[in-house]
């Protein structure tokens, strides 16, 4: 399995765009998948550039309804025409940021639903077939994540806590190799890793995306245990992480300092092998 950033926060490449957003490109067996379409069109170029051809993916992932996700959503529907996109039914809901500047809407653009006939909503756990699962029905509160308390959704005229029901994770399985995908993690990657292994009956061989573990705007990482509980969790395990985007430079490096080599940062333009 081969999983290439398309787009992410950074690059060490001069040929890649970057910006604050994730896109991810999955080679399994005969399969070519999309997670998540950063928040504007450039993980296209970026994907041209690294030689991949969008218009050949066959099925397409929106991890959640946050613009970093799916800003680029209309273009990968003009360069793809087959792939279906599965995401949460609640994906199109009215989400926000909360800055200093006031609210700042951070949802998917509504222009969006000309391509409704793309759209496939899931809600669970979906078993696509047994190469591919999606599931949302994440529980518990393994440590709390301080990021998620400035997330608002306009609910019935009502501004209340981001809950993450839109959110859902991706599990790709090829031969005897399982590979948990998530997008930013915001319903804790500790519990999202406890469902994956509830599903698989044993722990992925790899986690890979975003575990929302830095701020967005300083870089730095919050206060409480959330760093020091993922840091444990993975510790106990002997599977690859790969992580970026939201985990950030500081977060990454807290991980790296723990888990040696089974950590690597998805630089864009970067190729993980599995």
């Amino acid at each position: 399995m081969k999983i290439t950033v398309l787009m992410e926060n950074r690059s060490r490449r001069e040929d890649m765009h970057c910006a604050h957003g994730l896109s991810l490109y999955i080679e399994a067996g005969e399969r070519k998948l999309l997670l998540d379409m950063g928040p504007d069109d450039k993980f296209i170029e970026n994907a041209k550039q690294l030689g991949i051809d969008l218009a050949e993916v066959d099925t397409a992932f929106l991890s959640h309804g946050h613009y970093d996700h799916a800003g680029g959503l209309a273009a990968f529907c003009e360069c793809n025409s087959k792939a279906k996109i599965y995401m949460e039914k609640e994906a199109f809901g009215e989400y926000y940021v909360e800055k200093e500047e006031g609210r700042v809407y951070a949802g998917i653009d509504p222009d969006f639903m000309k391509y409704r006939d793309r759209i496939v909503f899931s809600n669970g756990r979906t078993q696509l077939d047994p190469t591919v699962t999606l599931f949302s029905d994440v529980r518990g509160e393994a440590a709390h994540i301080p990021l998620n308390d400035g997330l608002l959704e306009l609910r019935r005229g009502v501004f209340m806590l981001d809950d993450f029901r839109h959110e859902q994770n991706l599990i790709i399985t090829e031969g005897a190799k399982h590979v948990l995908l998530t997008g930013c993690a915001h319903r804790g990657v500790v519990n999202i890793l406890r469902r994956c292994e509830e599903i698989l009956g044993r722990t992925p061989d790899a986690v890979v995306g975003g575990f929302h573990l830095s701020n967005i705007f300083t870089g730095e990482l919050p206060e409480g245990d959330l760093i020091d509980r993922v840091t444990e969790e993975f510790s106990k395990r002997n599977c690859l992480c790969a992580t970026g985007h939201c985990t950030g430079i500081a977060g990454h490096r807290v991980l790296h300092n723990a888990l040696g080599d089974r950590c690597k940062y998805l630089f864009c333009g970067k190729t993980i092998e599995i």
